[in-house]
């Protein structure tokens, strides 16, 4: 079957995340993304694509800063609300009944709800197709202890992955590891 149009994006699984950014009056913004990837170890940047139009980027125009909230499957019913189209600085993370917490390097919030978080600043972006590609340095890495022992506990933590339009998936039930 040939898949048309942007038909290919059926066919690739992506890590589902939270990004927060914030206004310059200070009101938080937070909204799913799974179009995003690390892109480089030194210096540590992870990237993703966001919609022009989007709050998300608006706010990182201003400021420069944002955050990846790392999810699990516990947070996949949060996500209908948190991609609603809100007037600009309604604050997301209160609508969808989650808790703000202080970013300990940036200004834009943690989702406390979420098992980790990459704290990052704004180093490059680049208009790409329909989208912005947005790449941050991560600045700061922290993962709940319950969740991390020298590698992530997937026992514990379901990451949330999202295949197309309404389908996820939680990608558990087989694990293995290969060399490198």
């Amino acid at each position: 079957m040939i898949l048309k149009g942007y038909g290919f994006m059926k066919l690739l699984a992506r890590t589902t995340v939270i990004i927060t950014t914030i206004s310059p009056r200070g009101i938080p913004n937070a909204a799913p993304f799974s179009f995003n990837m690390p892109a480089s170890f030194e210096p540590p940047i992870f990237v993703f694509a966001c919609d022009p139009e989007h709050d998300t980027w608006r706010n990182i125009r201003e400021n420069g800063e944002f955050v990846v909230n790392i999810i699990d499957e516990s947070l996949g019913d949060k996500l209908h609300i948190l991609e609603k189209d809100f007037p600009y600085e309604v604050n997301e993370i209160k609508e969808a009944g989650l808790t703000e917490e202080p970013s300990k390097k940036v200004k834009p919030p943690r989702i406390k709800e979420a098992f980790a978080w990459l704290e990052c600043k704004t180093v490059a972006t680049y208009p790409i197709g329909d989208h912005m590609l947005i790449a941050g340095e991560v600045l700061l890495a922290e993962v709940r202890d319950e969740y991390f022992d020298k590698e992530l506990k997937l026992d514990k933590v379901k990451p949330l992955i999202h295949i197309s339009g309404t389908q996820f998936a939680i990608p558990l039930e087989r694990r293995f590891k290969r060399a490198r």
